[in-house]
């Protein structure tokens, strides 16, 4: 059985051009002239792979290294091994993440499974829908009616855009992804099985069962927002569901009807998030934070993973627990509940033991 790559090896690179790139310095004594072809672990590259180290835990694995060349800062410099050129860089994992762009462009988004541009012939796209040139539709891909598809936007095997649905330039639609009702900027990536625009969870409980309230707004997506595969984003019941310029949601998080994103968010896995909550710019979740609704967490906010949040947070705080509450006020009681399971006092010293103990 043939081995395969997914992605294109990118030409060798000199040594000098890689620390050109990266406005790196070269140490002294180094062929600049090298070639390096390829990106990889510390701990697993080879003569002509380029790693990187940053933080001193990692300068045992550096000393042993094989790697051709390792960006590197430069308080480390000297761990790097005689055979590895050394290039000396401010923030060597920043500097890696930029090289592995230049080099692995197709790497950044979803595209074509099928390999062929245009509209293949398995794909069902409506009279009534209206696409630009150089859109890829992969075959048992649907398009309904109204439909408008951006120029450089590439639509995967077997996914669904409703009628009437917007998508704007250079966005990848991955593979079985449902959007409906919904608005998508430019640059904006849906990972395979995402679930944009369905029904929000909205009943009107009484004597006789559960009244379905109808669910009439949309989910707009600004430009440069990735969503993760398996993720679900509920369209509005009476305002829309919006998610920020240049947020990024990871896989399998809920965000139901009518919540409003802000910009450069992060949304960790297994995140869920209520109904007509609010999040300001640049918050970060961590993954299985709850969220309830109707909840407001303020500009740069930060809620530590498997949290809950059941109050308004302040911007640029940092909250963690269950209730989520201040991160030194978290940590403060889980030491003394610790402190407790060892018989000692809450705020430090031994209890006296129970009588029978």
């Amino acid at each position: 059985m043939s081995d395969p790559v997914f992605h294109s090896a990118p030409a060798p690179l000199a040594i000098r051009e890689i620390a050109a790139l990266v406005g790196g310095t070269i140490a002294e004594g180094v062929d600049a002239g090298r070639l390096v072809s390829g990106l990889a672990a510390l701990e697993e590259a080879g003569p002509s792979d380029l790693a990187f180290m940053d933080g001193a835990r990692h300068v045992p694995d550096l000393e042993r290294c094989r790697a051709g060349a390792c960006l590197v800062a430069e308080r480390f410099a000297g761990h790097v091994p005689p055979g590895t050129a050394a290039i000396v860089v401010a923030k060597p994992y920043a500097s890696f993440v930029a090289l592995a762009r230049h080099l692995y462009p197709d790497a950044l988004r979803p595209g074509s499974v099928f390999g062929q541009p245009g509209v293949t012939a398995g794909a069902m796209v409506h009279p009534r829908a209206r696409l630009e040139a150089d859109v890829t539709v992969d075959p048992g891909a649907v398009i309904g009616p109204e439909a408008e598809i951006g120029t450089g936007t590439v639509i995967g095997a077997g996914a669904v855009i409703g009628p009437g649905v917007r998508i704007g330039r250079d966005c990848s639609i991955g593979a079985g992804v449902s959007l409906m009702h919904a608005l998508l900027g430019d640059r904006v990536i849906l990972h395979p099985g995402a679930r944009i625009g369905q029904d929000g969870f909205g009943y009107l409980g009484g004597a006789g069962g559960h009244a379905k309230v109808p669910q009439i707004r949309r989910v707009i997506l600004q430009d440069d927002v990735e969503i993760g595969a398996g993720t679900t984003i509920d369209r509005g019941g009476l305002r829309d569901t919006v998610i920020g310029e240049g947020s990024k949601i990871d896989n399998l998080v809920q965000i139901a009807h009518n919540v409003v994103i802000g910009r450069h968010c992060v949304v960790v896995s297994q995140t869920g998030i209520a109904g007509s909550a609010t999040l300001g710019d640049f918050v970060v979740l961590g993954g299985q934070v709850g969220v309830i609704g109707h909840v407001r967490i303020g500009d740069g906010a930060r809620i530590a993973a498997t949290s809950n949040v059941k109050d308004d947070v302040p911007p640029g705080v940092e909250w963690g627990g269950s209730p989520a509450r201040p991160m030194r006020e978290w940590f403060r009681e889980v030491m003394a509940i610790q402190r407790l399971g060892r018989g000692e006092k809450p705020w430090g010293g031994r209890q006296e033991a129970r009588e029978g103990e």
